[in-house]
């Protein structure tokens, strides 16, 4: 079981980025799937959740309509499109798949920065 996570970098203020979250070893059709981040310093925060139905269930306000989850159950690959980038933006996104079991990937790290 395996989540890959990739699509982070350095951006500027206002810019855009698309994380994907590419997963093996099992189907995301039967798991919440989720998108997590972690900034210096502070503890880990839900960003966004899509349901196994693919139903979007939680947007964090902080992000709530600059960035939108989706995902691809064809790929197994669960994406976060981020818009209107801000500096407070800036941190490690994980990608999380949660029914009985939790899986997490890597991390990728994200830099809002000019």
């Amino acid at each position: 079981v395996q989540l890959v996570e990739s699509g982070g970098g350095l951006v500027q203020p206002g810019g855009s980025l698309r994380l994907s979250c590419a997963a093996s070893g099992f189907t995301i059709s039967g798991y919440a799937m989720s998108w997590y981040r972690q900034g210096l310093g502070k503890g880990r925060e839900l960003v966004a959740t899509i349901n196994r139905r693919g139903g979007v269930t939680y947007y964090a306000d902080s992000v709530n309509g600059r960035f939108a989850i989706s995902r691809d159950t064809a790929k197994n690959t669960v994406y976060l499109q981020m818009n209107s980038l801000k500096a407070e933006d800036t941190a490690v996104y994980y990608c999380n798949a949660e029914s009985a079991l939790s899986y997490w990937g890597q991390g990728t790290q994200v830099t809002v920065s000019s």
